[in-house]
């Protein structure tokens, strides 16, 4: 059901939606880097369960579009599939369709087609003007009717991607120009990056958006080195306009792994002290109002998604959501915070105000105060965020509600945001050294959640007109009364419970934890529950609660509602009330799930083109002397890939020449991307492999020998007056970024640069001619799938058999070149329970690549002596009832034999059905 259009306006504190402030919490989704649509409510679900009011989606341009002219919105690219999902789970969308979004993503995000484009990209140059122009002509429109004006999700539109180090006034206006012309209508931002000191604000004059943002990575991207604060600066989103809320348009939630040392090292530098420290910061020091996590869920470089510079097959990015979908430490962080926010309304109005006076001047205070209600946020950290040590300060606090001095203590790369005079429901807080979690109101009482650091001592203070009734239920609380004021002093420790009744105001709930504790609390609209690993929803009707969740064991769920049944994933809970008016039931965890071994495989040897007598007759002959790349061919014809419309996975070459007698080496330039290899054949006789040009070759001066390769030739191959096939394959690992808007980067060839024989003497090399062989798009599966090897062009990736003529038993050792390995296997795991799968590979031996084919989609590359030896198999693509054909491409540059190949199970939930 379509909602009611909203008004957005917005001023220099926030946006606002019918008249009311929104603090914008939202964290970046890729839907192109999850490939199974059954999926993206799993993962925004979890975004939202996280306190996340608010998605970023990048929308891929190359995802979308073959060649030009060409776009499809179907299968797994169905974006208005996805915005239809972000409103019926009530998230706020910015919308960011580039045309250039980076995002270590193959083009960064431009078709691989817009490489033959003449003309400067990201510019007001008339070719490129013409390709973005029909980009947002066809993704425009899609946005537009899914905004919250037309009863959408969208709440503000993104133009372009981190484009404040380029000056092109003129096409930023032009974008925005063509958004209003296809009905955009709510506020467009920027993100510039990632120090906005630097670089232009695009606050005023041509091409200003109305919101700029800024892109903060303070941590950098080093994640060997996680006591490394503020690499990159300060990290305080800096505010751009003074019309305008600040924003933090890309915040860091993780980190791509520059130094190949795992994820987990990446999850660790950004972890929960950073967050503490860094975002609240930005709460307070910047009072910024509008927010974007990069990344709440990374996922999967499958197919040929990725860039070729520092990103692999997994682009879990450290994530608070990991590629596998699972919950982390810095979700729980996520969540403390997320909660708060999206609950505190005053927050998303404030002026900078007189902070609390610490007696200890290594504890560092700054305020902020809402000049409506007057209700203050105090940021309490060590002066030197860096510090590892305790510190206990007293502060002299000027409240609403008067002046209270209160011990408070920081304990090491720690930062509380404490509140004071604030009406919490139907209660008034006057101030409190425990974080605000969230709170509620249900059954004519309030209920309000407090945390802490396990151990350190805190004080709430509350306002009533008379003595109230104090009952602590649970946990060591001491209570006094005083002028009105209830004075409430404890230790963080488990979780405490106190029931206030009296004193002219309606019952409190106080329920006062850790921040392990506080991370047990899920929030669904005004149903407040605790326990279970994950609530979906939880709605209220009579007295019935209903609830959706994930459950990795069996455990007590607890709804602080006044309810009598309840039911989780459909099934009836037997419950209990406990003397905190709660709701207590117990419930069943899920089954264990076995998974079968991979056994059967068969084996077959590739790469008949390497065999000089093979028909080629239909390959394109490369004939072309000129190219639009301005980086130019050391030898001729040009065999750039993408001059003849092959733009990913692997391309063979085929040359012919008459030989001399004189021959002595061939020698070849390739670039292939940062990591990518090719391999060389002369008359059917593998004569090795070599690195292509990295990545470092697209920067100035240009690199005059890129991928060079000198391969000897073995006495006798080759005959006086006869005819010399020489086979090349070229694996490309995805196309550069263009993030300075450099055609140079941009637009670097892949495959062959340069080709020729070296003789000996005097005389000099028959020339060479030349046919190319390389992928098609998957019409279904779109481009990134597949390559032009031969078993991609023949389907053995698509096969649902494993065997067949000439294939052979087991998986042997393989000689350099290129062979495949099939098999089948069988999951029938219960429907109720979410068992995330990946394919571990053991240790082999030699140098190899293998590309992963789950039921014919490229789900990944395995590369031996890599980082990465686990591939999620995603749901969906995976039948996880019903049987399942696995393919591997494998493509040896020795002999190799593959290591152990097994499915591993990465969790188990009983989730709903």
């Amino acid at each position: 059901m379509t909602s009611p259009a909203s008004r957005i306006t917005y001023d220099r504190y926030s946006l606002t939606v019918d008249g009311r402030r929104v603090l914008l919490w939202s964290g970046e989704f890729h839907y192109f880097r999850l490939l199974s649509p059954e999926l993206w409510r799993d993962v925004l679900e979890k975004i939202r369960a996280a306190g996340f009011n608010g998605v970023s989606l990048y929308f891929h341009w190359g995802y979308h579009s073959p060649k030009p002219g060409a776009y499809d919105f179907t299968g797994v690219r169905d974006v208005d599939r996805l915005l239809r999902l972000t409103e019926e789970l009530g998230l706020y969308v910015v919308a960011r369709p580039g045309p250039y979004i980076n995002a270590e993503t193959t083009g960064g995000g431009f078709p691989a087609w817009l490489k033959n484009v003449p003309g400067r990209a990201r510019s007001s140059d008339p070719g490129y003007t013409r390709a973005y122009r029909e980009w947002l002509g066809r993704i425009n429109p899609i946005i537009a009717r899914h905004q919250l004006t037309r009863g959408g999700s969208v709440i503000a539109y993104n133009a372009e991607n981190e484009y404040a180090a380029n000056t092109d006034a003129a096409y930023m206006e032009d974008i925005q120009r063509k958004a209003r012309d296809a009905g955009i209508d709510v506020p467009i931002t920027h993100n510039q990056c990632c120090d906005a000191s630097w670089t232009p604000t695009w606050a005023t004059g041509q091409g200003a958006v109305q919101i700029p943002g800024v892109d903060d990575y303070p941590q950098s991207f080093e994640c060997r080195e996680p006591d490394t604060w503020g690499t990159w600066g300060e990290g305080v989103t800096e505010r751009l306009s003074q019309n305008a809320p600040a924003y933090g348009a890309e915040y860091q939630a993780g980190a791509i792994d520059l130094n190949k040392a795992g994820y987990e090292k990446c999850r660790e530098l950004t972890g929960p002290a950073f967050m503490k420290v860094y975002y609240k910061s930005n709460l307070i020091t910047s009072g910024a109002t509008m927010f974007g996590y990069y990344m709440a869920f990374g996922g999967t470089n499958w197919g040929r998604l990725a860039q070729p510079n520092d990103v692999y097959t997994s682009y879990d990015y450290g994530a608070p959501i990991t590629e596998n979908r699972q919950l982390t430490g810095k979700y729980d962080e996520f969540k403390r915070q997320g909660l708060f926010v999206t609950t505190t309304a005053p927050l998303a109005k404030t002026d900078v105000a007189a902070a609390p006076a610490s007696s200890d001047p290594a504890v560092h205070t700054e305020a902020r105060a809402n000049p409506d209600t007057g209700t203050q946020f105090v940021l309490v950290r060590h002066a030197d965020r860096r510090t590892d040590a305790d510190r206990s300060s007293t502060l002299t606090w000027k409240t609403p509600d008067g002046t209270h001095q209160v011990p408070v203590q920081v304990k090491g790369r720690d930062a509380k945001v404490l509140v004071a005079g604030y009406d919490l429901g139907g209660q008034r807080l006057t101030l409190s050294t425990s974080e605000l979690l969230t709170h509620t109101t249900a059954g004519g009482r309030d209920v309000a959640v407090l945390y802490g650091t396990e151990g350190v001592a805190g004080t709430t203070v509350l306002r009533y007109a008379s003595r109230p009734t104090v009952k602590v239920l649970d946990g060591t609380v001491r209570t006094s009364y005083e002028n009105g004021a209830l004075t409430l002093g404890y230790t963080h420790e488990g979780l405490a419970r106190v029931l206030i009744t009296g004193g002219g105001r309606r019952p409190l709930l106080l329920l006062l934890g850790t921040e392990k504790e506080a991370a047990k609390f899920w929030r669904s609209g005004d149903v407040l529950l605790r326990g279970t690993d994950l609530v979906r929803s939880a709605v209220l009707k009579g007295g019935d609660l209903t609830v959706r969740a994930d459950l990795s064991k069996a455990g007590d769920i607890e709804a602080f509602v006044p309810a009598s049944r309840l039911t989780v994933n459909g099934r009836a809970v037997p419950v209990h009330p406990t003397p905190s008016g709660s709701l207590v039931g117990r419930v069943a965890g899920p089954e264990a799930v076995r998974v079968p071994s991979l056994t059967g495989w068969r084996t077959r040897a590739e790469a008949p083109e390497a065999r000089p007598g093979y028909d080629d007759s239909r390959w394109t002959v490369a004939r072309k002397t000129t190219t639009v790349s301005p980086i130019k061919p050391k030898t001729l014809p040009v065999l750039y890939a993408d001059d003849y419309g092959y733009h990913h996975g692997h391309v063979w070459y085929r040359g012919r020449f008459t030989a001399t007698g004189s021959e002595a080496s061939v020698d070849l330039n390739a670039i292939t991307g940062k990591g990518g290899i090719y391999q060389v054949w002369l008359n059917g006789r593998y004569l090795g492999s070599a690195a292509g040009g990295e990545q470092k070759d697209a920067d100035s001066p240009v690199n005059p020998d890129p991928g060079p390769g000198r391969f000897p030739i073995p006495s006798g191959l080759l005959t006086e007056g006869r005819s010399a096939v020489l086979s090349v394959l070229v694996e490309n690992m995805g196309h550069n970024d263009d993030w300075t808007a450099d055609d140079v980067r941009h637009k670097q060839p892949r495959g062959l640069v340069g080709a020729s024989v070296t003789t000996t003497g005097s005389g000099a090399a028959a020339p060479i001619t030349w046919k190319i062989q390389g992928g098609t798009a998957d019409p279904v599966r779109g481009p990134f799938n597949t390559g032009g090897l031969h078993g991609e062009r023949a389907g053995w990736h698509l096969s649902p058999s494993p065997g067949g003529q000439g294939w052979r038993p087991g998986l042997p050792t393989v000689a350099p070149g290129v062979s495949w390995s099939r098999t089948r296997f069988r999951l029938d795991l219960p429907r109720d329970q979410d068992v995330p799968l990946t394919l571990r590979f053991g240790q082999g031996t030699g140098r190899h690549r293998v590309l992963i084919y789950l039921n014919g989609w490229n789900v990944g590359e395995y590369v031996s002596g890599g980082v990465q030896r686990d591939f999620t198999l995603p749901a969906g693509v995976l039948r996880t009832r019903g049987d399942n054909a696995l393919a591997l491409a494998v493509i040896a540059e020795d002999e190799t034999t593959l290591g152990a190949l097994t499915l591993t199970p990465v969790a188990n939930h009983r989730v709903p059905d």
